[in-house]
C-alpha cells in the first residue's frame, strides 16, 4: 500500500463530468421522445454506454488502477454483452 502513486484530480474536472452525465441523461431522456422509430433503443443504450464508461473512469478511479483490474472490467463488460445477445438470441428463434 506505500508504494501506490496517490493521484489528485482538481474539483474541475469532477465538475465537468457531472455536467457531461447530467448532459447525456436529458440526451437520453430526450431521444424518447423523439420518434425515430427502433434507434431511440439504440440512441438511449449508447447515451447509457458512455455514461458508464465515465463513471467507471473517473469516479471510481479505475483510470488511475492497476492494469489488471482494468482486464477483469472489460472481462465482465464481455461476459454481460455475451449473456445479453444469447438472451436476443433466443428471444429472435422462439
Amino acid at each position: 500500500m506505500e508504494n501506490e502513486k496517490h493521484h489528485i484530480v482538481p474539483y474541475r474536472v469532477y465538475f465537468y463530468i457531472l455536467l457531461a452525465l447530467i448532459t447525456l441523461t436529458f440526451g437520453s431522456i430526450g431521444i424518447t421522445h423523439i420518434n425515430v422509430g427502433e434507434y431511440s433503443v439504440l440512441g438511449a443504450l449508447i447515451f447509457s454506454t458512455i455514461k458508464s464508461f465515465l463513471v467507471l473512469t473517473w469516479f471510481m478511479h479505475l483510470k488511475f488502477d492497476q492494469p489488471f483490474l482494468r482486464i477483469m472490467v472489460g472481462f465482465v463488460a464481455l461476459v454481460f454483452l455475451a449473456v445479453i445477445f444469447i438472451t436476443f438470441l433466443d428471444y429472435y428463434y422462439r
